[in-house]
């Protein structure tokens, strides 16, 4: 079973991962077969639709690398984490959430929810 640390990092690379092979790979890696993701602006569900989702969000942000901000903070079969998402220029963050997770029995994410916070303009 991976330690929730490296399920987390996963994760953050596969919303980096530019390359459709290595994202569906990455992403089974962190989330279960059966895993859904759902946040104010985009939902998906198993490794296909929630690879293609991560592609979708980042034809619209190009570019962009998001990076953990907080956690993985872990219990009892949940995880909470922040992030940041950086523009190509980096400087300041360009948009932040935090993210709550149910981890499957196997140690992978099975439900993701995340928060968007919301930026100064």
């Amino acid at each position: 079973m991976p330690e929730i640390t490296e399920v987390i990092d996963t994760y953050i690379a596969a919303w980096n991962e530019t390359d459709e092979t290595r994202r569906l790979e990455l992403v089974t890696r962190a989330w279960a077969p059966d895993a859904s993701y759902v946040d104010p602006l985009m939902s998906s569900e198993g490794h296909k639709g929630i690879a293609s989702m991560i592609a979708a969000a980042q034809q619209q942000f190009p570019q962009h690398r998001f990076e953990l901000s907080f956690g993985p903070d872990a219990h009892n079969g949940n995880v909470r984490f922040a992030w940041q998402l950086y523009g190509p220029d980096g400087g300041e963050p360009v948009a932040a959430g935090a993210d709550f997770a149910s981890v499957a029995g196997d140690g992978r994410l099975q439900a993701v929810t995340g928060f968007l916070e919301n930026q100064a303009a």
